[in-house]
């Protein structure tokens, strides 16, 4: 049997790893070396240049504030996305009358998790041209809304002051009901034990949320946090179907930065690369930092 057992396991490990290498590394390693060449991406000539590429990038105010627009949307779009995810899901599962040791949730708790998980069965695009009709400042539903209660009606997506903000709502309202219902997953896995030792000690429920669910959620928030700053990080398809990164750049993301200057007029696809190398650290560094704060002693119980 154990002679018979490597080759076993061989036969089923290689083929995958040979297609995660091919189709996953590989292209990570080309990226790598096109970023130190002046490529145009279609000709068959690659003159190498160095790091000359990311010498560009330092003083490239287009890059730079396209990286101002990211570290934005990573400093809010966790922290509310997570904030709302956890407030819901502590109203699904313990926000109801006290019962059941005082963790029951509100009524209609099906019907509010469908509401809440229903942004998830649509596609990112399906989402951006739906909120891009919503802002629409003539025929958008808000502006009705606005118009019928008589109140200015902004241009929303056409003014570089809200621009930026309109998207980022959009990422928030796509994202809280995925976590609303992994959290209320989460919370239904802690034992009602706990919870009705601290009820019988008179805690409220602020006090049980607060010294309780969250810290038994940690892990489940940590990586929560990681998705959730890898999205910010990235929010090309979202920026690029409802706002193109305008109006005058002011809702501009690194993602849509790297696809603009590889397949614009210019197809500068070494230049393009750099700034992927660039983004490719940053979310590796994002998600280490994040790992490494979020370690502690791990709660058990029983």
């Amino acid at each position: 049997m154990k002679q018979g057992k490597y080759p076993l396991i061989i036969t089923f490990l290689v083929p995958p790893l040979l297609l995660y290498g091919i189709f996953v590394l590989s292209p990570y390693a080309q990226a790598f070396q096109i970023s130190t060449t002046e490529w145009l991406g279609y000709s068959p000539d690659a003159e190498f240049v160095g790091l000359e590429q990311f010498r560009r990038l330092l003083h490239d105010g287009y890059v730079w504030n396209a990286l101002k627009n990211n570290a934005i949307l990573l400093a809010i779009v966790p922290v509310v996305t997570i904030g709302l995810g956890l407030f819901f899901a502590a109203m699904l599962n313990m926000g109801g009358r006290r019962g059941r040791a005082g963790v029951a949730g509100v009524r209609g708790t099906s019907v509010y998790r469908l509401v809440y998980f229903f942004p998830q069965v649509l596609s990112v695009v399906i989402i951006a041209l739906l909120w891009k009709e919503v802002y629409h400042p003539n025929s958008g539903l808000l502006n009705g809304a606005l118009s019928a209660v008589g109140l200015p009606t902004p241009a929303w997506l056409g003014d570089p002051r809200t621009a930026f903000w309109c998207v980022l709502a959009v990422m928030v309202w796509s994202n809280v009901g995925f976590y609303v219902v992994l959290f209320g997953a989460a919370m239904q896995a802690i034992p009602r034990d706990i919870y009705e030792a601290v009820l019988l000690d008179g805690a409220s429920r602020w006090t049980t949320m607060r010294r309780i669910t969250i810290p038994l959620l940690r892990d489940t928030v940590q990586v929560a946090w990681i998705y959730l700053a890898i999205a910010a990080l990235d929010a090309f398809i979202l920026v690029q179907q409802m706002t193109k990164g305008g109006p005058n750049f002011s809702s501009d993301v690194i993602g849509l930065r790297m696809y603009d200057t590889a397949f614009g007029a210019e197809t500068k696809f070494g230049y393009a690369s750099a700034m992927g190398v660039v983004l490719f650290f940053l979310t590796l560094s994002v998600a280490i930092v994040a790992l490494r704060i979020g370690r502690r002693e791990r709660i058990e119980y029983s």
